[in-house]
């Protein structure tokens, strides 16, 4: 049987998961197990439709699992690099975002500044989705979700702990964890914590759903018992310059052996790819028997299709 969702979620938006409910979440990340099990069944669901996707950021897993997402639903995807833009050259992101709803069902922008992604949504006139920004990783968290409730088949009673820097990908967990009511401890180096009012929005959804949120600069408090356990990579694109410091700063907070043994002895390893061997992750981690970064990879193609489904469908 096909599953589709209520019309409520059409044209929506995805700048962060904070444009969605807590109902609405959880529906996408069902929907998205659902795809994965019958893809067939939607594969003319996004017949004639468009997705333009904006880069300036490179990418691997977001640009290959959109444009194939589009294509398998029956639709199509035109990648369009910011420097082959006019808005690469100084138009206004309000030129640009009027004109492209003239001819596209939707853009899909990875990039640098999330004002610039909430200012292209506000002069749009068509579904806005956040492929990464400094601020948020909406996606990522999505096909997160899907991985755990593969694993687990439920959020409840699941602990997550995240290592590392409290960036883009922390933010877009913390927020994810709330809304469905999965436990997350994020261990960070001082100096390097999750954004305040991103923690203080997921403190407030988690006062709602039951989630238990937990910030220390402890990584073994963060992992002690849990389910899975998280990281990504110290130095993110655009921070190249401070890679010397960052590697200083984080020592002491690579995901080993040593340090997972304090997880659940069924424990998984997740990272968000790419991912820099021995440096936030040791080979004998991401390359063991617990790793699933490769399935969580994967499910970036069912969760984006969901979203797509979703907000096109």
């Amino acid at each position: 049987m096909m599953v589709y969702p209520k019309e409520a979620t059409k044209g929506k938006d995805m700048l962060s998961l904070l444009e969605w409910s807590n109902e609405e979440i959880e529906e996408l990340v069902q929907l998205a197990l659902t795809i994965k099990t019958n893809p067939a069944h939607y594969s003319h669901t996004l017949s004639g439709q468009i997705l333009g996707m904006i880069f300036d950021k490179s990418s691997t897993r977001t640009r290959v699992s959109f444009e194939a997402g589009m294509l398998q639903l029956g639709g199509q995807a035109i990648v369009m690099s910011s420097k082959e833009l006019q808005i690469g050259r100084g138009e206004p992101i309000k030129d640009t975002a009027h004109v492209l709803s003239e001819y596209i069902n939707a853009v899909m922008i990875r990039t640098f500044s999330h004002e610039g992604v909430e200012e292209l949504a506000e002069h749009a006139s068509i579904p806005i989705i956040n492929g990464l920004t400094d601020l948020h990783h909406p996606c990522q968290a999505l096909a997160d979700l899907l991985t755990i409730l593969e694993v687990k088949h439920t959020f409840d009673g699941v602990k997550l702990a995240y290592i590392g820097d409290g960036n883009n990908v922390c933010h877009s967990l913390l927020l994810a964890a709330a809304m469905v009511g999965l436990d997350i401890s994020c261990a960070t180096p001082a100096g390097y914590e999750p954004n305040p009012q991103v923690l203080d929005q997921a403190l407030q959804i988690a006062t709602k759903t039951g989630a238990k949120i937990q910030i220390t600069t402890d990584p073994v408090v963060a992992v002690t018992d849990a389910d899975f356990v998280y990281t990504d990579v110290w130095t993110s694109m655009g921070q190249e310059q401070e890679n010397v410091k960052r590697l200083a700063d984080f020592e002491g907070y690579a995901v080993t052996k040593g340090l997972v043994a304090h997880a659940k002895a069924d424990y998984h390893f997740l990272h968000c790819l790419p991912a820099h061997r021995e440096e936030e992750v040791s080979s004998a981690v991401i390359d063991g028997k617990h790793s699933l970064v490769y399935q969580q990879a994967g499910n970036r193609l069912h969760a984006q299709k969901a979203l797509l489904v979703m907000i096109l469908g």
